[in-house]
């Protein structure tokens, strides 16, 4: 069953296939419009195509076919038309201009494709324009491209220039769909420019460049909105976007807003607001609608309405597409359109529009459907729907095919057996036009539907109808013959076949049959179930067939073929055998009926009028018959000639007259009860041809179409033959006229052609025959008539300005002809324009007209046009006239210009209508004349730019251009000043030389390059420098340097020691860096070396031998040339002491030491030399020497202890030399003979030993020897003692130094002997009283006499006497207790600093008793409390803190450690390292360029303070405008403000940042105007409200800060009046201070006296007094200096000096006044004052005040020997300490005054120093002949306070430097009176060097002794006792002990100093105690002075009435004592010590 389907639809498939090959289709339907171009012609292909191959043919919209008219327009073989180029002359509208369509016909049928207009565009002139705008700046201005509107069709613009540029629309610009330019936010600078369209023709491809129009630009003014661009209606097709303009001025700028409707906009993302107007992407109809724009500002309103029509494309869809159907059916066409509205729909049949009749008819609202009714054959064909609305056109078509439609049956099932209840399904199809329905039978009864018999029919696109009979549940009745039955209006179809369900057969009831005679007849035998043997047919009781008529099939039915009535007719049996032996039978009567048989008849020949008699007779037939006649299928009746009469079996017509109405097709129609027949002919009544219409004479036009008439009527129809027969005479022979596309006969038989040419004229003769009679003729003549024409005109012609041009127009035609001349569209009229001249004249059939233009100008470069006319018609000539000229000059522009290169750019206006064949340029220097021009020539036309190359940088350049054509050379354009840019240098810096300044650095020095190789200003140079040693990278570093001069220095630093640099300098401008100048070789000086030597070790030989060795340092460590090593060794003590640190200096890697001390711990360290100096020391070695022999014990007592007994007491050896193992005493009695000593022993720890049974009265000897593991030792002195009865009291414990660390307990051993037992008493020296040491918690005094100190401190500290009595006598030993307690603060100092390096040096305080062991450095950032340490060797008194941050301050403190801890940090001080924060030169010119709407700032100008800047913040705004913009930039060279406003005013600020801070700079600048001039300050409009607005956000802030300003400043007024009259009180102390100097001085001075100088510095009270006669150092808080006159009595050389000391000390600071910082001074520098004072720091020490001693020979230059004093915490006394910064400078303080500065505050806050300086003042007798005053004062609230510190440059040891005019500065000055007496001061202050006593040298501390100037060869060993006989007092002065405050005695033995240095030499400054009258002189030429590495003493011992530091007893007592003592000795006039109290 599924395979039958299967077949039956892929049958189906394949007839369908086969129906669709024969079709009509359009290739391309949408053609509507074809332009194209009078030069370049067209190719249309026919839209319509068909298959098989359709012929194509072309029409006019009128229906005319088309025909080939030779080279203008050409149908080809495939159906594409064509028109060829033509000239304007031959310009046709009906060709040229007119509507065509194609058609395509084949055997489907005839389509025609819409109407398609084909228009002929040539060439004509036309221009565009761009009228000037207005706009005021900030609006939107507008400009349109202008096209002549018979143009604009085909124009478009394609871009805008501005200045020549093609604008891209970005940013401010726009260009819109249609062409428009807007220009948003206009600015100043937009007037300056031009702009252009550049429009393009479509069709011709010519562009075309308006003119230049500009802009006119206002400033703001209030205005209402008014509409610069709008839009009416528009019809757009939907799915396109479209932009409605709407823009409109006014200030303020109007807003806009939209509405569609009367309502807002729909949010819709497709609706976008443009600056340009609104823009509608992707149309939809309902976006149509009224749209309102209104512009709306504070000034008024304006709108604009405009309506938009969406027009959704024609599209139409005719239904069905392809339609095969039998004819007489019904066919309905429906034609479904989409789109917008208001259409017209046309119906065309074959190409033919559609003719409503009977059959046919129109339907619906808009004719969209078509119906016919019983179609005919004829109604065949291709039928199209065309819609029309306006413009669209849209079609579709259907192709209807009408054909016998009788049904047949393509497919049906197939005989079958079923079982009762088993489904089955029957199928049957059938096709037929129209399509049949089909209907089921079973045993031919109509199956009933009901649920067991379903069916179900459908039709398939092919037309075939498919029907399906589905039996669910079978039973036997279900069996039988099914039969399907397909009818439709033509005929009918069927087709049976049996189906067989299975049980007991039977025969259901048949009926009876009636057959048709001559047709076949079925009869089925109805037998139900299944199996059943045998149907077998009966008739007459012969079983059949029993003829051949006769057919049994074997489903039982039996076939009649051409029945017959008499042989057929009858009863049928059926009988069917259902079992061998039974069968049933059921019989059926068959009735025949005859139809009718119409005998054949015919119509004879008929003429016009003749009578007609046809007969229809029916031959045969059953009775009755009705015979009927139709003509042309419609029933004929009697009447209008036509008579019918009717019998039985025959029926007549009869005509009376035939006439030509009559012709036709005439059917007999015969019908009875068995079938209706009919048999048709056709009546052709014969008329001879006549004319209807007569051809006559006439006139036919040249090139016109013209219509010779004749018309001819006949039947059958005449055939018309026209003839032609040339010339105008007789006729000799007629020719018959080849028919083509010109020449055709039209229907009614006229001859039509459609183009007349001249060779048309003659006879022609219509000729007509149909075989009827004889043929007709007539002649006429035609005439043809020529209407004027131009034949001949040059369509392009070139004139040369200036001269005489013809222009000739030949025409012909039928005279008269009129040849006028028009200029564009202008006529000619030589009458009024006397340039112009025409001339006329006839050659034959033509006529020459002559245009002369005299001269030929500019203007005349346009179309024109020679018209010719006449009676039949005009023609036109357009001639192209250029007149050629020389080019106008170029525009010249510069593009681009850089140093030795510019860019030009330049476009040509006006080429002079010739083409430019070259360009020039020319150019020179601007001072030179065009005669020195250089140029390029010969410059391609084809290139608009060029570059101009080999110029010179930093120059100006005059450049003019010429353009060529072939007429010649243009005038010169417009000359430019050009200025090229700098370039990179091209010469090297010259003289370039280097020298070493230093291990560390090289000076380089070198000259600016060549004036003409520096190519711009040079801004500063490159210095690149490279080490040239082995191993360097061989790289240059790079440094810069801003340019000073033509000469330049530059100092490199931080190179490498001693290694050799190849240095280049390369100059660099704004554009670059130059080359490089040759590289310069220089070495580094050499430096002491950086590491240690290698590998040391030490080795001990003996106890007094050690050999060190070592190896090399490594030599990149050298920085120098190795000299040597030495080798640095110093013992270490049991105590904990260092010993004498000596040094051997060798060449070799290898040394021996000798001469150590014994068994003693050495500390060794080694280094290598340079030239330089000594390099860095070896770590620490340490080394024992082996032991020895111990030396004698230091000291031996013997003492009577009884008659019989001594006791004997020693000290341990001063050199042990080893470990003691014990002591041998040995006594030996010389009187008593013995030979050898007795020996004792005893244990080490033993120092005494009680040696019993002697002799009384006999003296002894007595010695102790002290044993090591090496021996026995030397021994000692040898006493000699005896035994006495009486024992005095004795001392055996032995006195001296004893030295301990504090706070821990001394046992101070006095142990004695004597009988009785003698009392022990302690005492302690103090001045010139012993104490007694009283017993408490403190001191205890054990029975055995020692004493005991606990916890003892530095004021434990002295001499302690311990006296032993008993009644025969007293002993007494002296004790110096020494305390040893942590060192003394160092005083700190800052000696120089640099950008990333401060380095300090310090002199240590007192060493607490204990050599200072190292320091330790703290530093910190001075806004930070994080300390970093720093660990230094004791040695070190300077160093350097390095890798610190530029510009910064910090903080830095010092501490020193010796054995028994650290001691107090020293103050702390504060330094910064070089830099400052950024600040702006007020030389360098901020603005280096300035334009309408940009500024180039030249950074430059900002002085980086000797830090890098990091980063530079530019701040802007216009004036009065709330809001910064920023621009954050690194480059320090230049930076551009873009986008600014033009002609405004703005507001500049910048803050440069560095490490140490940022500088601010402000500034304004103005943009220029659009023309480039300066403008005034332009103040903005703004509303009320932002007036307001602003006013009161102005005015809160200035109201506020105008109160506070009054508050501070009432505050601030108060607190001045305080400081005045706390000022006016020091200045009353000053001046009272000042005016006692009348007193004389005790000693009388040679010559007139001479004042002494007070300089009083606030708030530093720093008192310089200077004597020409005397010298007085006075201290500060009560410490006092006793000086002698003789002290500088000392005879010099006659090349005589100054000499003085100076004292520092400090004042302390209270919280009052800025904290002010010595630490950043230099030389020549202003010292800054530092006012961030912290309260952490709010109370500082500072050396502020100054003492100075000076002495001068007069006339000589003065050197100052400078020692700096300060004092101790808040403790009193005044402490010496050392110093390593010193100086010596050349001056004459002596004539000059000298100035400090001091801010109020801080002048207010030292009253009380003011009164101490007051009380000094007392002392009147030491400022006699002193002049002082004060000169001015200047108070402010914002102090400068400005301080400077001692360096170690040629510089006082404190200035200070200030200017009068800086406020909040008072100036002290004091001058001392003039020298009068050149004799004055013979003797000069000198310092005394001499040799140091052993005492001396014994007293010096372990550092001092190492400097060789201190060391005597060859002396004696310090003793350890001072001698017996001295007295305590004496032992105190000959044995000093280093003491921390002094006061030294004329009678004291002074230290030697070293002689002053020649001039040029640097003093070291040391503590000086003053030489006494005693000490011999020594010449100052013969010593040198001390190495300055090395340090003098901090402190000596002074005599024994000292002040003893900490003590608590009164200084000023002290002080007074001291002066009391130094009088009574008569130690001169100076010798008083004064107190500043």
């Amino acid at each position: 069953m599924w395979l039958v389907t299967f077949f039956l639809l892929y049958s189906l498939r394949k007839a369908h296939a086969e129906d669709v090959g024969t079709s009509l289709y359009f290739v391309n339907d949408s053609i509507q419009q074809v332009t194209f171009s009078s030069t370049v012609g067209v190719v249309i292909p026919c839209p319509a195509a068909g298959s098989p191959s359709a012929v194509l043919r072309w029409y006019l919209a009128t229906g005319d076919d088309i025909y080939d008219v030779p080279h203008i327009r050409h149908v080809h073989v495939n159906g594409t038309l064509q028109l060829y180029p033509f000239s304007p002359s031959a310009f046709n509208s009906f060709i040229h201009d007119n509507d065509y369509f194609c058609t395509a016909e084949n055997s489907a049928g005839k389509i025609r494709s819409p109407n398609i207009r084909v228009k002929a565009v040539f060439r004509e002139p036309y221009t565009v324009r761009v009228e000037d705008q207005r706009s005021m700046r900030g609006n939107v201005a507008v400009f349109k491209c202008l096209i002549p509107s018979s143009v604009q069709e085909y124009v478009s613009v394609v871009s805008w220039e501005k200045d020549t540029v093609s604008i891209i629309p970005e940013n401010r610009f726009f260009i819109t769909s249609y062409g428009g330019l807007y220009i948003s936010d206009v600015q100043k600078e937009d007037a300056l420019s031009t702009y252009r369209c550049i429009t393009k023709h479509k069709y011709s491809g010519e562009t075309r460049q308006s003119n230049g129009a500009r802009l006119s630009v206002s400033d703001p003014a209030e205005s209402i909105p008014t509409m610069l661009d709008s839009f009416q209606s528009r019809e757009v097709s939907a799915g396109r976007p479209v932009e409605l303009p709407c823009i409109a001025s006014g200030y303020p700028n109007p807003a806009v807003r939209w509405i569609k409707d009367g309502r807002p906009l729909p949010t819709d993302s497709r609706w976008t607001k443009r600056i340009t107007g609104l823009s509608i992407s992707e149309l939809r109809v309902e976006d149509s609608g009224t749209y309102i724009c209104e512009v709306t500002n504070t000034f008024g309103s304006a709108e604009v309405t405009g309506t938009l029509t969406v027009i959704d494309p024609l599209r139409v869809t005719l239904t069905p597409k392809k339609l095969k159907t039998g004819i007489g059916s019904t066919v309905i066409l429906s034609c479904a359109l989409s789109g917008s509205p208001e259409y017209l729909i046309r119906w065309y049949r074959n190409t033919d529009l559609v003719v409503v009749d009977d059959y046919i008819s129109i339907r619906g609202i808009s004719n969209e459907t078509l119906l016919i009714t019983a179609a005919q054959k004829s109604h065949s064909g291709a039928y199209q729907c065309f819609a029309t609305r306006k413009s669209q056109t849209a079609q579709d078509f259907s192709i209807i095919m009408l054909e016998d439609g009788t049904p047949r049956i393509v497919s049906s099932f197939s005989e079958k057996v079923v079982n009762p209840g088993e489904q089955f399904s029957l199928m049957c199809a059938a096709k037929g036009a129209p399509p049949p329905t089909v209907t089921w039978a079973l045993d031919d009864e109509p199956i009933p539907r009901d649920s067991g018999h379903r069916t179900n029919q459908y039709t398939m696109s092919d037309g075939t109808t498919v029907s399906h009979m589905n039996v669910t549940s079978p039973q036997i009745k279900d069996g039988g013959v099914y039969r399907c039955t397909a009818r439709n209006s033509v005929g009918s179809a069927e087709y049976q076949a049996r189906i067989n369900v299975r049980g007991p057969p039977s025969i259901r009831a048949m009926k009876n049959i009636t057959a048709v005679a001559g047709r076949d007849t079925f009869i089925n035998c109805r037998v139900i179930g299944y199996p059943y043997y045998s149907i077998k047919w009966y008739k007459d009781s012969l079983l059949l067939p029993d003829n051949h008529r006769q057919v049994v099939f074997e489903n039982g039915t039996l076939k009649l073929m051409d029945v017959q009535k008499g042989m057929d007719e009858g009863e049928y049996l059926c009988s069917v055998l259902i079992q061998p032996q039974l069968s049933i039978s059921q019989s059926v009567h068959v009735t025949v009926k005859v139809p009718p048989l119409i005998q054949p008849f015919e119509f004879p020949p008929a003429s016009i009028g003749q009578l007609l008699y046809i007969p229809c007779v029916v031959s045969s037939g059953d009775m009755p018959i009705h015979i009927t006649w139709r003509k042309d299928g419609h029933v004929i009746l009697s009447g209008s000639g036509v008579t019918i009469e009717s019998k039985e079996f025959m029926s007549s017509l009869q005509i009376s007259s035939v006439s030509l109405k009559h012709n036709g097709n005439y059917t007999c129609i015969a019908s009875n009860d068995a079938a209706t027949v009919s048999r048709e002919r056709q009546l052709i009544v014969r008329v001879p041809p006549r004319f209807v219409v007569q051809p006559n004479n006439q006139d036919g036009i040249y090139g016109k179409a013209g219509v010779l008439n004749c018309s001819v009527d006949g039947y059958p129809p005449p055939k018309v033959m026209w003839k032609h027969a040339k010339g105008s005479g007789n006729p000799q022979q007629y020719h018959p006229i080849p028919l083509t596309g010109r020449i055709q006969i039209l229907p009614n038989s006229s001859l039509l052609i459609r183009h007349v040419l001249e060779e048309d004229i003659g006879y022609y003769l219509c000729q007509a025959s149909n075989g009827v009679g004889t043929d007709i003729s007539k002649s006429m003549f035609l005439t043809v008539k020529i209407p004027a024409m131009i034949t001949s005109h040059p369509n392009t012609t070139i004139a040369i300005k200036g001269q005489t041009k013809e222009l000739n127009c030949t025409a012909r035609g039928e005279r008269p002809i009129i040849i006028r001349w028009e200029k564009g569209d202008t006529v000619i009229d030589p009458d009024r324009n006397m340039r112009y001249a025409i001339t006329t004249k006839d050659n034959g059939d033509e006529v020459i007209s002559t245009l002369k233009l005299k001269p030929a100008d500019r203007g005349d470069s346009v179309f024109f046009s020679c018209h010719a006319i006449n009676s039949y018609g005009e023609d036109r000539g357009l001639i192209q006239l250029t007149v050629q000229e020389p080019p106008d000059p170029p525009e010249l522009e510069i593009r681009e210009v850089k140093a030795r290169s510019m860019n030009l750019r330049w476009t040509q206006r006006f080429d002079g209508n010739s083409i430019i064949t070259g360009f020039d340029i020319e150019y020179k220097n601007k001072s030179d004349s065009w005669d020195f021009k250089q140029s390029t020539r010969n410059i391609s036309p084809t290139i608009n730019q060029a570059n101009i190359v080999d110029l010179h940088p930093a120059s100006v350049y005059s450049i003019r251009m010429y353009s060529f054509n072939k007429i010649g050379r243009s005038e010169p354009s417009k000359e430019l000043t050009v200025s090229t840019e700098e370039a990179a240098p091209d010469g090297p810096p010259m003289d370039v030389t280097l020298q070493p300044m230093t291990s560390q650095s090289i000076q380089v020095t070198w000259k600016a390059p060549k004036k003409e190789l520096q190519n711009g200003v040079i801004r500063g140079y490159q210095i690149g420098y490279r080490e040239n040693s082995p191993g360097s990278n061989g790289q240059y570093s790079i440094v810069e340097m801003k340019a000073t001069g033509d000469s330049e220095v530059y100092t490199l630093d931080n190179l490498k020691k001693f290694a050799q640099y190849g240095v280049v300098v390369q100059a660099f401008n704004r554009a670059g860096t130059g080359p490089s100048s040759s590289e310069i070789n220089a070495t580094t000086l050499e430096d002491v070396p950086s590491q240690p030597p290698e590998n040391v070790r030490a080795i001990s030989i003996t106890s007094d031998v050690a050999v060190i060795s070592w190896s090399e340092p490594p030599r990149s460590t050298l920085n120098g040339v190795l000299k040597g090593y030495r080798v640095i060794f110093w013992s270490l003590y049991m105590d904990g002491e260092w010993g004498e640190m000596q040094n051997i200096t060798t060449t070799r890697e290898r040394v021996e030491l000798r001469g150590m001390e014994k068994f003693t711990n050495y500390s060794v360290q080694v280094l290598a030399y340079t030239q330089a100096g000594d390099g860095v020391r070896s770590s620490v070695l340490y080394i024992q020497t082996k032991e020895d022999i111990p030396g004698p014990p230091a000291g031996i007592k013997a003492v009577p202890s009884s008659a019989s007994s001594v006791v004997v007491s020693w000290l341990p050896p001063a050199k042990p030399n080893g470990i003691i193992r014990k002591y041998t005493i040995f006594c030996s009695s010389p009187g008593s003979g013995q030979p050898a000593p007795s020996e004792y022993e005893t244990s080490p720890d033993q120092l005494f030993y009680r040696i019993a049974h002697l002799n009384r009265g006999q003296q002894y000897m007595l010695w102790v020897a002290a044993v090591t593991s090496a021996g026995r030792g030397n021994i000692s002195e040898k006493v000699t003692i005896e035994p006495a009865g009486k024992a005095p009291a004795k001392i055996i414990s032995f006195g001296g130094t004893v030295t301990t660390p504090w706070m821990k307990d001394v046992r101070l051993p006095c142990n004695s002997v004597g009988e009785p037992v003698p009392a022990i008493k302690w005492t302690k020296d103090s001045e010139d009283s012993a104490i007694p040491v009283t017993v408490d918690g403190h001191r205890l005094i054990q029975t055995n006499g020692t004493l005991v100190l606990r916890s003892v401190k530095a004021e434990d500290s002295g001499y302690y006497t311990c006296t032993a009595t008993n009644t025969w006598g007293f002993d007494t030993i002296i004790i110096n207790l020494l305390v040893q307690v942590p060192p003394d603060q160092p005083r700190l100092t800052v000696s120089k600093t640099s950008a990333s390096s401060i380095t300090l040096a310090w002199i240590p305080g007192d060493n607490g008793g204990s050599s200072i062991r190292g320091f330790v450095l703290q530093y910190s950032v001075d806004n930070s409390e994080e300390w970093k340490d720093v660990f230094i060797s004791s040695s070190e008194r300077s160093f350097k803190l390095e890798s610190l941050k530029c510009g910064t301050w910090y903080k830095v403190k010092l501490a020193a450690k010796n054995s028994v801890g650290a001691g107090r940090i020293s103050e702390i001080i504060e330094a910064k390292t070089h830099g400052r924060e950024p600040s702006f030169s007020k030389d360098q010119h901020l603005f280096t360029h300035i334009n309408s709407t940009h500024a180039r700032l030249n950074l430059q100008g900002w002085s980086s303070g000797g830090c890098p800047i990091t980063a530079i913040v530019l701040e802007y705004r216009p004036k009065g405008n709330w809001v910064w913009q920023s621009l954050r930039t690194n480059s320090s060279s230049e930076v551009f403000l873009t986008e600014l406003r033009e002609a405004t005013w703005y507001e500049l600020r910048m803050k440069a940042c560095n490490s140490a801070g940022c500088g601010n700079e402000s500034a304004q600048f103005a943009t220029l105007d659009y023309d480039g001039s300066t403008i005034p300050p332009i103040k903005s409009a703004q509303g009320e409200g932002d007036d307001v607005k602003k006013l009161f956000t102005i005015a809160c802030p200035v109201i506020l800060a105008t109160l506070g300003v009054a508050l501070l400043f009432i505050i601030r007024k108060k607190r001045k009046e305080k400081r005045l009259k706390r000022l006016r009180d020091a200045k009353s102390l000053a001046e009272m201070l000042i005016s006692k100097n009348n007193r004389s001085f005790d000693t009388p001075v040679k010559g007139p006296p001479q004042g002494p100088r007070l300089h009083i510095d606030i708030p530093r009270v720093q008192l310089l007094i200077e004597d020409k006669e005397g010298i007085k150092q006075l201290g500060d808080d009560k410490a006092t200096i006793p000086v002698t006159d003789t002290e500088f009595s000392q005879a010099v050389n006659p090349q005589s000096f100054c000499t003085g000391v100076s004292l520092h000390h400090p004042a302390l600071i209270q919280n009052t006044g800025p904290l002010i910082d010595m630490s950043d001074i230099r030389p020549g520098t202003n010292p800054v004052s530092r006012k961030s004072v912290k309260s952490a720091h709010s109370t500082r020490n500072r050396y502020s005040s100054q003492w100075t001693l000076t002495k001068c020979q007069a006339s000589t230059p003065a050197r100052t020997l400078t020692s700096d004093w300060r004092t101790v915490g808040s403790q009193h006394g005044i402490t010496v300490t050392e110093s390593d910064s010193y100086s010596a400078s050349l001056s004459q303080d002596t004539d000059k005054g000298r100035n400090s500065m001091v801010s109020t505050e801080s002048a207010s806050s030292t009253y009380e120093e003011l009164a101490r300086a007051y009380e000094h003042a007392k002392l009147e007798e030491q400022l006699q002949h002193a002049k002082f005053e004060i000169t001015e004062c200047f108070i402010s609230d914002s102090s400068s306070d400005q301080m400077t510190t001692g360096t170690t440059d040629n510089a006082d040891s404190m200035t200070s430097m200030s200017t009068p005019s800086e406020p909040g500065i008072c100036r002290f000055t004091a001058s001392p009176p003039k020298p009068q007496d050149s004799e004055r001061g013979k003797s000069v202050a000198v310092p005394i060097p001499h040799r140091a006593s052993k005492s001396d040298y014994c007293n010096l501390p372990l550092y001092a002794k190492s400097e060789a100037f201190f060391r005597k060869p060859g002396s004696e060993p310090c003793p350890v006792v001072p001698p017996r006989e001295a007295s305590i007092r004496g032992l105190a002065r000959a044995y000093p002990a280093p003491a921390r405050h002094l006061t030294l005695e004329p009678g004291a033995k002074p230290l030697g100093l070293p002689p002053p240095a020649p001039a040029a030499t640097t003093l070291p400054q040391r503590t000086l105690p003053m030489p006494s009258t005693t000490s011999a002189p020594a010449p100052t030429t013969s010593a040198a002075p001390a190495p300055a590495a090395t340090e003098p003493p901090a402190a000596e011992r002074g005599p024994s009435h000292s002040k003893v530091g900490g003590s608590r007893d009164s200084l000023l007592e002290m002080s007074t004592s001291g002066v009391g003592r130094s009088q009574k000795q008569g130690a001169g006039a100076y010798s008083k010590s004064y107190t500043l109290v």
